[in-house]
């Protein structure tokens, strides 16, 4: 008999967007067409520029190992980046180049803390969070939000939850992912400077900038000196599947961080990292899909509401509406699986993102083509009539 057990650590919640995407391309195989709207990813396709470097690169035959902390390229060309966009200096060698966001949180979560540290995030919030930071036994701190504060996280709501019990650090998101709530730059300021006289790490996720439709999003590292910020080449960019992203930390941080990535990740990937440099000068494509996003996000706030679902986060930023199924159904689970199954699109139960809450909630996303969203819009239309659970 095998003497393997699957350890503790392992025994995170599913992710519920890629399980059902898992059940979506099971239908496909079937012959079945299903229209996407669980997953945050761009229906666009790379842009040119970033594929004609990419493509550059393969024809040279030489992509081995680079730097742990990334190409030196790369990391001047982010650091323009902050300075372009935002009016924020950051030397180049406070970044770091990365496999995805999800490597950036990983190497900043074992960089800046140790077990049993508590960090708070949001509810409802990104669920890869919570099972991460279970998996390196760091405790989640729930942040509740709600409408009365447009589903972003406050100053007041970070301080009364550190006082109820100490936290260590705050991982935030604007826009954040389900909701597409955005701190507006205020708040921000007093959350960095909360932190900083708490002595809570402030962990900022902004890997939906570029992706907003009023207000442009603003960084922690405008108003915050110790912030640490998480962002990456998935959302704006539409490079999803290169694997790539970056973060930006204070400097004392930097020498942990490479010696982590040396011995996790050796380095990102180095193909990867030709087609981000050039996709920086990419403007007029990703504007071009950001247009694209918000002709989408225009339609479901429109034909959302004419369906019985008025109820939903203010979609800020980002490509999600959060909305509230409750005139439907309490069960989100069984309300996702019978629409895939019934209506032939994909959405993402709100129990992924707020175990508690989400019960009466489903995340669409509006990240794909044009044609593509208005058919979801279609099929919603005459499969919501009989939806009632």
């Amino acid at each position: 008999m095998s003497r393997l057990r699957p350890s503790r650590r392992s025994a995170v919640a599913p992710f519920m967007a890629m399980e059902t995407l898992r059940d979506a391309r099971r239908l496909e195989r079937a012959g079945r067409r299903i229209i996407h709207m669980e997953l945050g990813e761009p229906g666009a396709p790379v842009p040119r520029l970033a594929r004609a470097a990419a493509e550059a690169a393969l024809a040279s035959g030489r992509l081995g190992y680079g730097e742990a902390m990334g190409e030196a390229a790369l990391r001047a060309r982010i650091a323009r980046h902050y300075q372009t966009r935002y009016g924020v200096e950051v030397p180049p060698d406070r970044v770091i180049v990365t496999t995805g966001s999800s490597g950036a949180f990983m190497l900043t979560l074992l960089a800046a803390f140790d077990p049993g540290a508590r960090i708070a995030v949001t509810a409802p919030g990104y669920p890869a969070y919570a099972n991460l930071l279970s998996s390196l036994g760091l405790e989640a701190a729930p942040l509740p939000v709600d409408a009365a504060t447009r589903f972003a996280p406050t100053a007041a709501i970070l301080e009364a939850a550190h006082r109820e019990k100490p936290l260590d650090g705050a991982l935030l998101m604007s826009p954040a992912n389900p909701t597409g709530a955005m701190i507006d730059a205020g708040e921000l300021a007093r959350i960095c400077a909360y932190c900083e006289a708490a002595g809570i790490v402030f962990i900022s996720d902004e890997i939906y900038h570029g992706l907003e439709y009023a207000v442009p999003a603003e960084t922690a590292l405008r108003f915050s000196k110790s912030a640490i910020v998480v962002n990456s080449f998935s959302k704006y960019y539409a490079m999803t599947g290169w694997r790539l992203g970056w973060l930006v930390a204070p400097e004392e941080l930097m020498r942990p961080l490479e010696r982590l990535q040396q011995s996790l990740a050796i380095c990102a990937p180095t193909i990867s990292q030709h087609a981000a440099l050039a996709v920086f000068d990419a403007t007029d494509e990703l504007e071009e899909n950001r247009a694209a996003y918000a002709r989408n996000r225009a339609l479901l706030m429109a034909r959302l509401p004419q369906m019985g679902l008025d109820r939903f986060a203010p979609p800020d930023g980002a490509f999600y509406i959060y909305a509230d199924v409750s005139a439907f159904t309490g069960d989100s689970m069984a309300f996702c699986r019978r629409m895939l199954a019934e209506a032939g699109v994909a959405a993402t139960p709100g129990l992924d993102f707020d175990p508690q809450r989400g019960a009466t909630k489903a995340r669409f996303s509006y990240a794909g083509s044009e044609a593509e969203v208005a058919e979801g819009v279609a099929r919603l239309a005459a499969w919501l009539p009989q939806a009632r659970l």
